[in-house]
């Protein structure tokens, strides 16, 4: 376990003697009487973590901070984490413009952004690279797009990562995923539009023109790199208000449902949620109080060799021959929607055709990849 542990500072992360690196966690409180299950698996990603630290001391300077659960995918991390990452003095200037509670409730406009970024970018002091092992993802938040995109941090995202990993996807070629991903990138570039099929029912189609595919590799040795931990996908955020369909949801992120869901999409947005599985009832609740969360914010297709289990969303949207379709914020990576909510849902052997210069083009057939 250690080696893995120490690749993810010299290979992943390309962390060289010298360098700062934040390493932090989220837990679940006693108080909120949390299961046997969020317990254990909460014990497990801290042992992980305090792990990874340690790891790391022989091979730069590690800070290791832990902070209180929020609950959900996208929701920005408290302001201790912020201090943290940017420094005191960044985000005493950010409140001082009133912008910093704006940007925590993804309330922030274009021009109240523009402004944050200068204010960060004159008075931020930051890390080299974060390693982000919490819960819950920050991926899809402005605290991550400011660390990579204005201050040129190195970022690994590894929500909900758990022990089998390090034996599992976090084998993988690293060089061959970037490779492969690359690939991938390079034929969905300048394409108009996606179709997707699945064998469950899934049949969904949405507009790409103008947005950028991005590539997840592992590799995240370039200032201001970002990438999952486990890598290997390209994605890109969806033209808002194209997407048009069905998806057949099998799976939450982290279990089988006992019966599928059905997605009614229309106009860019689930319409209509029907299914007899409690999860049906969770998302309603989570788009009754959030109604952008509703929003199809993302396409993802699997690139790691290495991945292969289908009860984890971090390691199995990054199967190979896999398409994972995500609902809610988008504003971190191309699209135009900021909501405190993002989740993936995976589809198994689909198949996948994209319009480029007039021309239909193959992407998977039945979870084959053609490129």
């Amino acid at each position: 376990m250690n080696d893995i542990l120490s690749k993810i500072f010299t290979v992943n992360l390309g962390v060289k003697k010298g360098e700062t690196v934040i390493v932090f966690t989220d837990r679940v409180p006693l108080e909120t009487k949390p299961s046997h299950l969020e317990r254990k698996s909460s014990e497990e990603l801290h042992g992980i973590a305090r792990a990874l630290a340690e790891q790391g001391e022989g091979l730069c300077k590690t800070v290791y901070i832990e902070y209180p659960t929020l609950g959900q995918h996208g929701v920005e991390p408290p302001a201790e984490i912020w201090e943290a990452a940017f420094g005191r003095a960044a985000i005493k200037a950010l409140k001082d413009a009133h912008l910093f509670q704006k940007i925590s409730e993804k309330k922030a406009g274009p021009d109240d952004i523009a402004t944050a970024e200068r204010i960060i970018k004159k008075t931020a002091v930051s890390p080299n690279a974060i390693i982000a092992i919490a819960r819950y993802s920050t991926s899809h938040t402005r605290f991550r797009d400011f660390l990579t995109r204005c201050m040129g941090v190195r970022y690994a995202s590894m929500p909900i990562f758990d022990a089998a990993m390090l034996t599992g996807a976090m084998t993988a070629d690293w060089t061959a995923v970037k490779e492969r991903t690359e690939r991938l990138v390079k034929r969905m570039t300048g394409a108009d539009t996606v179709y997707i099929t699945s064998h469950n029912g899934t049949s969904i189609s949405f507009s790409i023109k103008g947005r950028l595919t991005q590539p997840d590799t592992g590799i995240i040795t370039e200032p201001g790199s970002f990438s999952n931990l486990p890598g290997g996908e390209a994605f890109l955020a969806p033209v808002e208000g194209t997407a048009q369909g069905m998806l057949i949801i099998e799976w939450a992120p982290t279990r089988r449902l006992a019966r599928p869901v059905e997605l009614t999409v229309k106009d860019g947005m689930v319409t209509a949620i029907n299914g007899q599985e409690p999860f049906a009832d969770e998302l309603k609740k989570v788009i009754e109080k959030t109604p952008d969360a509703a929003n199809i914010a993302e396409l993802g297709i699997g690139t790691n060799e290495k991945a292969s289990r289908p009860d984890n969303i971090l390691e199995t949207e990054k199967i190979l021959g896999t398409v994972h379709i995500a609902l809610g914020d988008n504003s971190s990576f191309g699209g135009k929607v900021s909501v405190p909510f993002h989740e993936d849902f995976i589809f198994f052997k689909p198949t996948m055709e994209i319009i480029k210069n007039g021309e239909k083009l193959d992407i998977l057939i039945e979870g084959d990849p053609r490129w």
